[in-house]
């Protein structure tokens, strides 16, 4: 099948391909320039990564020394924190009012009911 726009590929017959010489590929070995060169080229590599694995690790140590000193921070409670119950969540929002605790760690009613008038 021929697309438009595209050559034909030209092929050698089998006769001319047996005809053609196979010449061997000798190997040339590398002068010492050469071979120098591969090795400051390799050492460079090899220390470059180890560079980049220090930094790498470096930064995640970082990473979680802050997330720590962030994690004992928030569960530390501050010393203008009220002695509240375990510091109620719903005082800390603000929707429930703050009790005042006595020593025993229940909290006392703020007033007394009255007595009721018996009929």
């Amino acid at each position: 099948m021929a697309f438009p726009g595209i050559p034909k590929r030209k092929t050698q017959s089998a006769a001319a391909r047996a005809e053609a010489p196979i010449a061997p590929i000798h190997h040339v070995p590398l002068s010492p320039r050469a071979l120098r060169a591969q090795a400051v080229h390799r050492l460079q590599v090899g220390l470059f990564g180890l560079a980049g694995m220090l930094l790498l690790v470096s930064l995640a140590n970082v990473i979680m020394d802050r997330a720590q000193v962030g994690d004992s921070a928030a569960a530390m409670p501050d010393a203008a924190a009220s002695s509240s119950a375990a510091n109620d969540p719903l005082v800390d929002m603000g929707v429930a009012p703050e009790l005042p605790v006595n020593g025993g760690g229940a909290a006392a009613p703020a007033q007394q009911p009255a007595a009721r008038p018996k009929p």
